[in-house]
């Protein structure tokens, strides 16, 4: 999953979903939910159609993909070519948070866990990820709240939103988990709106 797409239609609609991407990046840290959201909701689509094109060449493309998904209220198409994409993969903590995604939007708790464990073998970022699925699988809404301040503080840290490291809308993801398990903690940042 390292290989650059070559030129084509569905390269075009991957820049295309970058590009929406990273607009719903900035609406977010502008305060503008709604806006954001429908930027989502069109990342989601370009993303789809350009993975029905080809895969994603990295595993960032597919976290991006999925987070789109998610956050849109779309998860169901972007799990299935998730899976398809990281059968058989190496269990680097970087597909295993493709894994986790997944295993969180398909209800798969016990999925979750194998990949959060995985998780919490890579860098601390990928920790931190880890506890919050962790505290979801396990129903423990105080361990969510605290690992979820923790992924703010690192947004809060980085100047990397809209360039590798998305922290604001994986903070939107995972509340959105939480609000389906009745755990949302509408976490909260000087640089991002409230999680309503």
């Amino acid at each position: 999953m390292t290989k650059r797409l070559p030129p084509g239609p569905h390269l075009d609609l991957l820049m295309e979903a970058l590009d929406a991407e990273a607009g719903a990046q900035r609406a977010l840290l502008a305060g503008d939910t709604e806006s954001a959201h429908q930027m989502f909701e069109a990342a989601s689509r370009r993303y789809r159609a350009s993975f029905e094109c080809a895969p994603p060449a990295s595993y960032g493309r597919l976290v991006g993909m999925l987070k789109a998904a998610v956050i849109a209220g779309d998860p169901a198409d972007a799990a299935e070519y998730a899976r398809a994409a990281v059968s058989g993969a190496e269990p680097t903590p970087t597909a295993a948070y493709v894994e986790a995604i997944v295993a969180l939007v398909t209800g798969d708790d016990a999925g979750a866990e194998r990949a959060a464990a995985i998780m919490h073998a890579g860098d601390p970022s990928f920790g931190r990820a880890a506890d919050v699925v962790s505290a979801l699988v396990h129903g423990d809404a105080a361990g969510y709240r605290e690992a979820c301040a923790a992924i703010v503080a690192d947004f809060e840290g980085r100047d990397e939103h809209l360039t590798g490291v998305p922290i604001a809308d994986t903070a939107v993801m995972f509340e959105s988990f939480a609000e389906a398990r009745g755990m949302a903690c509408h976490p909260r940042s000087p640089l991002m709106p409230a999680i309503a």
